[in-house]
């Protein structure tokens, strides 16, 4: 324990900002230089993953930031050694000669930045925060991570940030990354549907939410695939959040389509699933922190009218119940998600999901139930609603965006193995 302490009190990271800049041109006074063959590796702590296909030119402009750059037609990762913790992200975008359109994803593709588009000549400085973490947890131990966590999802627990830089002709001159410490903390605890998913086609509306949201709070999404409220507390999942939760932060929960499949004598959703509810609602509380209880999002089961039935049986309900008695403001997204599929119709509402899939979403359902959870947090007057962004409007899941319309690009990864749950 003692040799992790010095190790975080003398990381750079938290003495001062780390600064970059990328590109063959004069480097900046207090920036590091990137180029084309920075290539991450722990001694350097910093560089372009492994097959990044980036080039590294040089303009023809007197500042030094904003006069090179690194940019590719193929997304590219760059990841930071960093301790745990939150951070705020500042990117400097642009091409003196071109076009740029980016977007950038962080860890396991969390949404930051959507489709930010610059001129040729013009730049934009564009900043967002994003929440570091790993397996450990003090005076506890660690959480118990599934195998696909300590494969496909390391980039999720390990000693690095790592950024995505998608979109057509993504340009970057400069990042500039500093410690946020004050700042309040949205933790998100749940399933599949919440989780950062790793790769395509699946996504979740956790890893979508991050988009909706200034850089004046940060989302730490600790949910993962497979898990019901019993296994997340055998995981210490809940131990995890609660060991940097403080006073102010929030805590989202979602859980149910795993509980509902747990068996046993009184396992059940007004007993032992209403009652592990209200457990993380005390845990949350006892750190000073605000918990909000969401249903289970629906699966898509329509029956002959077109209408979606109810899969997760009492457990919705137990959800509403709990939070009555606790006090604690409920997003409804059962509800909300029923409208969304019910707009799409039963043929449409397959391409908002993985085909083939009537449980885990594609990138644009996800982002659609981000949508929900941001309107859930509006209608509840929750505190962090001062925190999200300007560009979205009032959002009515019965007249969702039209799919015709949606445009994320896909992430390199791609996957066929279903994520754990169902």
């Amino acid at each position: 324990m003692m040799v992790l302490l010095i190790v975080i009190v003398n990381s750079p990271a938290l003495a001062q900002a780390l600064r970059f800049d990328f590109g063959p041109g004069k480097v900046a006074a207090g920036y590091k230089q990137v180029l084309a063959g920075t290539v991450y590796n722990k001694q350097l702590g910093y560089g372009f993953e492994p097959g990044a296909n980036v080039s590294c030119v040089k303009r023809n402009l007197g500042d030094e930031l904003r006069s090179d750059l690194c940019s590719s037609d193929k997304p590219f990762y760059f990841s930071v050694t960093l301790p745990e913790g939150n951070y705020r992200v500042s990117v400097i975008l642009g091409d003196a000669e071109r076009e740029t359109v980016t977007t950038v994803k962080a860890e396991l593709r969390r949404l930051m930045l959507e489709r930010v588009v610059t001129e040729p000549g013009k730049f934009v400085t564009r900043t967002f925060t994003v929440n570091v973490r790993t397996p450990t947890i003090p005076g506890v131990g660690e959480v118990k991570l599934k195998d696909r966590e300590k494969t496909t999802e390391s980039w999720a627990w390990d000693e690095k940030l790592t950024l995505e830089f998608n979109n057509s002709h993504p340009s970057v001159n400069a990042i500039e990354i500093v410690r946020a410490v004050k700042l309040p903390t949205i933790y998100l605890l749940g399933d599949s549907t919440v989780c950062d998913q790793p790769s395509e086609p699946y996504n979740s509306w956790g890893q979508m939410l991050t988009r909706f949201f200034k850089p004046g709070v940060v989302v730490a999404n600790n949910a993962e695939s497979g898990e019901s409220l019993r296994s997340s507390l055998g995981a210490h999942r809940l131990d995890k959040v609660l060991s940097s939760m403080k006073a102010g932060d929030y805590l989202l929960i979602q859980y149910g389509h795993n509980d509902e499949k747990e068996k046993g004598e009184g396992v059940g959703a007004f007993t032992t699933y209403k009652a592990d509810l209200k457990k993380f609602v005390a845990a949350a509380r006892e750190r000073g922190a605000t918990p909000v209880l969401i249903t289970p999002v629906q699966r898509r089961t329509f029956d002959p009218l077109g209408k979606i039935t109810n899969s997760h049986g009492d457990y919705p309900e137990a959800v509403r119940q709990a939070a009555r008695e606790e006090k604690v403001a409920l997003i409804d997204l059962h509800a909300m998600s029923t409208k969304f599929y019910e707009a799409l119709g039963s043929e449409k509402s397959k391409l908002a999901f993985k085909d083939g899939d009537g449980t885990h979403h594609n990138n644009y359902g996800s982002y659609e139930l981000a949508k929900c959870v941001v309107e859930g947090i509006r209608a509840a007057r929750l505190g962090i609603a001062k925190y999200l962004v300007n560009d979205v409007p009032p959002f009515d899941p019965s007249r969702p965006d039209p799919l015709e319309s949606f445009s994320l690009p896909p992430s390199p990864a791609v996957t066929s193995t279903r994520p754990l749950g169902s």
